[in-house]
C-alpha cells in the first residue's frame, strides 16, 4: 500500500457560520439581475410559472411553424411567376443571368439600330404609294 503521508490530505476544519455568510452575501450581490439573464438568453422572458415555460415555448415555436407553412401554402409556384413577369424566364444560373440580360438587352439594340438603317426613305414609300405627298416629313 502507498504510504499515506504522501497522499494529498483534504481540509476538513469547519468553516465559520460567518464566513460562510460573507461568502453567500459576496455571491448575492455580484449575481445578474433577472432582466440581464433574459437579455442574455439564460431566463425566459415569459410571465408564465417556470413549470409552464417550456409549454408555452413550444407553442410559439409551433405557432410560428404553423404560419410559415401556411404562407409557403399560398405561395405561387414558378410559372406562375415567370408569367407575372417576377422571375426571368431562363434556365441559366443564377450567377449568369444578369450577364444574360445584359447580353438580350445589347442584342435587342443591334436588331433596333439594324431595322433602323434599312428603314425605307420617306421618298421611297412615297413612290411605293404607302404616303401620299402631303404626308411626306422631309417636305
Amino acid at each position: 500500500m502507498a504510504d499515506e503521508n504522501n497522499a494529498p490530505s483534504v481540509d476538513e476544519t469547519p468553516i465559520s457560520p460567518i464566513d460562510r455568510r460573507n461568502s453567500l452575501e459576496k455571491h448575492l450581490q455580484t449575481r445578474p439581475d433577472p432582466q440581464d439573464l433574459k437579455n442574455r438568453n439564460i431566463l425566459l422572458d415569459s410571465n408564465a410559472a417556470p413549470s409552464l415555460q417550456a409549454a408555452q415555448h413550444d407553442l410559439e415555436r409551433q405557432r410560428a411553424t404553423d404560419s410559415l407553412k401556411k404562407g409557403l401554402d399560398k405561395r405561387p409556384d414558378r410559372e406562375e411567376l415567370i408569367e407575372r413577369n417576377i422571375l426571368p424566364d431562363s434556365t441559366a444560373a443564377p450567377s449568369l443571368q444578369g450577364q444574360q440580360k445584359e447580353l438580350q438587352k445589347h442584342m435587342r439594340r443591334n436588331s433596333l439600330e439594324q431595322k433602323l438603317q434599312n428603314r425605307p426613305k420617306p421618298e421611297e414609300l412615297v413612290r411605293e404609294g404607302i404616303l401620299s405627298e402631303e404626308e411626306n416629313p422631309t417636305k
